[in-house]
């Protein structure tokens, strides 16, 4: 077992230590504890979470633990128990649309929506982006919130046209998939106005 998988293992047992304690626990060098701990930082897989003092004197210690996205959750055990009882997709589609305001965007200009639209997507980590096309305009999702659980519920996707073509008022022609587009992105075509 490397240096990192047994600091990244005490932190698992532990919650949160500082440099010291991890380098007592582990028979370690505390400089050399540090320097797996930013390494760890810097992959994600470690935060600092607090600066506590140290017994009232000298610098205050960084307290380190697991970073939430290292600790798993529930999403598919959710997805599944939600979306196995045959939950209809497009209507929670349609009532994102609603709740995020997407479906007031149909009163403006058709490029000006389009930008709300991924503006409006990307702070729900979509990191999507529209460009023109001949067929009609696009939406390119870059990634996917739901790829842990979406090869058991592809649903999700029609999910995501009906909250498009509730925001853009304009039903969608399909998703070419397979196009010339980057990988891992859904392109969304809109029938033009």
């Amino acid at each position: 077992m490397t240096s990192r998988q047994k600091v990244l293992n005490h932190l698992k047992k532990t919650r949160s230590a500082s440099a010291r304690e991890i380098a007592r626990a582990l028979n370690m060098s505390t400089p050399n504890v540090r320097h797996h701990l930013s390494v760890l930082c810097a992959d994600g897989r470690v935060e600092m979470t607090q600066a506590r003092p140290r017994d009232g004197r000298g610098r205050p210690e960084n307290l380190y633990s697991l970073a939430q996205s290292t600790l798993g959750d529930n999403l598919s055990v959710l997805a599944d128990a939600l979306l196995g009882e045959g939950v209809d997709a497009k209507k929670i589609g349609r009532r994102i649309a609603k709740t995020r305001g997407l479906s007031e965007l149909p009163g403006q200009p058709m490029s000006k929506r389009l930008t709300l639209l991924v503006e409006n997507l990307n702070e729900m980590h979509y990191q999507a982006r529209w460009e023109a096309g001949a067929e009609g305009p696009r939406v390119l999702f870059g990634r996917c919130p739901y790829s842990q659980v979406i090869e058991n519920h592809p649903e999700l996707c029609r999910m995501d046209e009906a909250m498009l073509a509730e925001a853009l008022a304009r039903p969608i022609l399909g998703t070419r998939k397979g196009e010339a587009v980057p990988r891992g992105a859904c392109p969304f075509v809109f029938q033009v106005e």
